[in-house]
């Protein structure tokens, strides 16, 4: 790509939209490709283009929507997304249906370091719903050095950069501890909370069961959930390190009872404690298969 004198421009190839604003319009009055002749220049001139950018075949650049087109092929086939454009210099990845996005960061940040390739996604492991941008293919420039693209093509070659995963559908038992519910002596506002809060994904809750603050009251009522089918388990209340919260020992001892050993229960629980607030006391883990959330 090269600058020129409009005048100097006649028969070479226009490197991108040349717009105006007039008399209530709006838009391209020249589009990128158009073989500039004789009769365009005092258009040009009018609406105050001096200079333009034309084609440079020895130049070994590539333009922005060729770029963003040949970035998307490399993504592949995305299940249950399609693209739009090229339009204004770049391609967008939309959903088609709800799911979980999985971006490969890795490979993402090493695209990223080429120049002039800035591909920008959703966060890995975005909650994402039919209509939702995901990802953006284009570059920065109006034109790159074709090199760039293909670095990028290489790098992508057997991977996938991004994915959108269907959910699976879980069947959640739900056990509320607390004395003072437990008690009647308020009433509990979590169950509520965890409809409002699945019922945005598929799957079911089987049941819901308030539980004291009884380490063996909670851990059987847990294992009878398991036996109904759940593979998903919400335990909410008692979640800090106070020695009357029971609700993360309760955890400990189901993961053992169904592991059948102290060391198989401790590589079960991944976290307890996130960097969130509210929420810094909750527990992740598995019961064998079965994930398992400690709400605080």
């Amino acid at each position: 790509m090269k600058k020129i004198r409009v005048e100097d421009a006649v028969g070479m190839t226009l490197c991108h939209d040349l717009t105006a604003m007039r008399d209530g319009f709006k838009g391209p009055v020249f589009r990128r490709g158009h073989i500039i002749e004789e009769a365009d220049i005092p258009q040009m001139l009018d609406i105050g283009k001096r200079t333009v950018f034309v084609w440079d075949d020895q130049a070994g650049e590539i333009h922005e929507e060729d770029a963003a087109i040949r970035m998307a092929a490399m993504c592949g086939s995305v299940e249950g997304t399609h693209t739009e454009g090229p339009s204004e210099g770049k391609i967008v990845f939309i959903a088609d249906r709800p799911g979980m996005l999985r971006v490969d960061i890795d490979l993402l940040h090493q695209i990223d370091a080429i120049e002039d390739l800035p591909i920008a996604t959703l966060p890995d492991h975005y909650p994402v719903q039919p209509g939702d941008w995901i990802a953006s293919m284009r570059i920065v420039p109006l034109v790159t050095k074709e090199e760039n693209v293909e670095k990028a093509e290489a790098l992508c070659a057997g991977r996938q950069l991004i994915r959108l995963l269907e959910y699976r559908p879980l069947k959640a038992g739900v056990i509320i501890t607390g004395s003072e519910v437990y008690t009647g002596r308020i009433k509990d506002k979590f169950e509520p909370v965890v409809r409002a809060k699945l019922d945005k994904y598929p799957g079911e809750i089987i049941g819901v069961t308030i539980c004291d603050d009884d380490e063996d009251m909670i851990v059987a009522e847990a294992k009878k959930h398991l036996d109904h089918g759940a593979d998903f388990l919400i335990f909410s209340g008692g979640m800090s390190v106070d020695p009357d919260d029971v609700t993360p020992s309760s955890i400990r001892r189901l993961a053992r009872d169904m592991a059948g050993n102290d060391e198989a229960a401790e590589k079960a629980i991944l976290t307890h404690g996130v960097p969130a607030q509210p929420g810094n006391m909750t527990m992740i883990a598995y019961i064998g298969d079965v994930p398992a959330l400690g709400v605080p």
